[in-house]
């Protein structure tokens, strides 16, 4: 296991024992959060770090049931349960600095994904961090484990896109799926999660729910409510695509006519959520108005599902908004509620506007005009697509 050093923060190997009472598993490794893609790349796995200040600072952290656990690599065979050898082999030479011209034809040495040394470790450990969180659910030492360096939902078996060189999500359902487990996938990136769809499209197995921004104007460009699997898999698929603009309400709207409903009809065994927080109205990359007032509350909705959850990073390019949304997270799943234990004090850690120190929630802010009226009518739509098309295959 590798090791890591946080101020204020103790790691504790202790295994946990089964049959006890509620447990919760947080994967950090201070050399993942040390990951440097170049000053303009958008993803900084630093906002972990960040998180982990923030929920110590609140609070919600060390606390007698929860387990703090490092990284390892995930083996190869693992990883090859999804990705392509060939692909593999490409990444570990550009890993090395051996560039070939089949590297940048696998997404490799892109503006989005930029070789860098030992990139091969890094992600590979990402996936095993992710593995290590999921064999802990599965094995029934936590009923909930974050591993927020994980979520990489774009990651193809045979190439990388968009800030994923691995797919750790794919490779930890497989994970469940060996196991018997029925599957509940649910991404609320602003992101469409392309790879994870790809991977079970046509598996009834793995309930598949993306709730993401249009792939009209954002990247991967697809996720679209007509998107509903195929073959054995059709109904499993599900994208609650969102106009730009799209504000608190409308994506409480999406999550309760749909996600809700069709989590409590397939009844999973496990739920996997990609909690990334791009969805928030100051991302830079992406167009939807969301505060973190509807982030928790699909939060809790999650949490109540009476499910063990392993829970993953993905998006949010507005850092010190994505550590605060994490440590909600990570506080809603563990049932505490987080206090400012520095509220008042003069030097205290800034994690947005300062009228919001001592506070980890935003204030309101919802979209109006023509805006909103677009937004109300476009998720209308898919909702009743939805209703017609894949209720009726969950017998809702």
């Amino acid at each position: 296991m590798a090791t890591w050093e946080l101020t204020g923060v103790r790691q504790r190997s202790s295994s946990i024992r089964k049959g006890r009472d509620f447990r919760s598993l947080f994967i950090y490794d201070h050399e993942l959060a040390s990951l440097d893609l170049g000053l303009q790349h958008p993803f900084k796995p630093e906002r972990v770090l960040k998180t982990v200040e923030l929920c110590s600072r609140y609070g919600v952290w060390e606390k007698p049931w929860m387990e703090v656990k490092g990284a390892e690599r995930a083996e190869r065979e693992v990883l090859e349960r999804f990705h392509q050898p060939q692909y593999l082999d490409i990444l570990e030479r550009a890993s090395r600095g051996e560039i070939q011209l089949e590297t940048l034809e696998r997404g490799l040495g892109t503006e989005d994904c930029p070789i860098v040394p030992g990139l091969y470790e890094w992600a590979s450990r990402a996936v095993g961090g992710s593995l290590i969180a999921m064999r802990a659910i599965l094995e029934g030492d936590a009923d909930v484990a974050f591993n927020l360096f994980g979520g990489f939902h774009h990651g193809m078996p045979d190439h990388a896109e968009g800030f994923c060189y691995l797919n750790d999500i794919a490779i930890s359902i497989l994970e469940a799926l060996d196991r018997g487990k029925r599957v509940a996938y649910v991404d609320m990136d602003a992101h469409h999660g392309n790879g994870v769809q790809e991977a079970f499209y046509r598996d009834p197995r793995v309930l598949v729910i993306s709730v993401h921004e249009t792939g009209r104007t954002l990247y991967p460009w697809g996720g679209s409510e007509e998107e509903i699997g195929e073959g054995e898999g059709l109904g499993y698929n599900v994208n609650i695509p969102l106009e730009p603009g799209s504000d608190d309400e409308v994506f409480q709207l999406a999550v309760g006519s749909i996600v809700l409903p069709l989590l409590r009809a397939f009844s999973p065994d496990v739920l996997v959520s990609q909690i990334g927080a791009d969805t928030m109205i100051s991302d830079p990359l992406t167009h939807l108005r969301l505060t973190n007032n509807s982030y928790s509350w699909a939060i809790r909705n999650l949490a109540s599902m009476a499910v063990p959850v392993l829970a993953l990073g993905g998006g949010g390019y507005d850092l010190y908004r994505t550590a605060r949304c994490w440590t909600m997270a990570w506080a809603i799943f563990n049932h505490v509620e987080p206090r400012d234990e520095l509220a008042g004090l003069v030097g205290g850690m800034m994690y947005g506007p300062e009228m919001e120190v001592g506070t980890l929630m935003d204030a309101a802010n919802p979209t109006k005009g023509e805006v909103k009226e677009r937004a109300m009518e476009g998720v209308t739509k898919v909702i009743e697509f939805l209703r017609s098309t894949v209720f009726p295959i969950h017998s809702l």
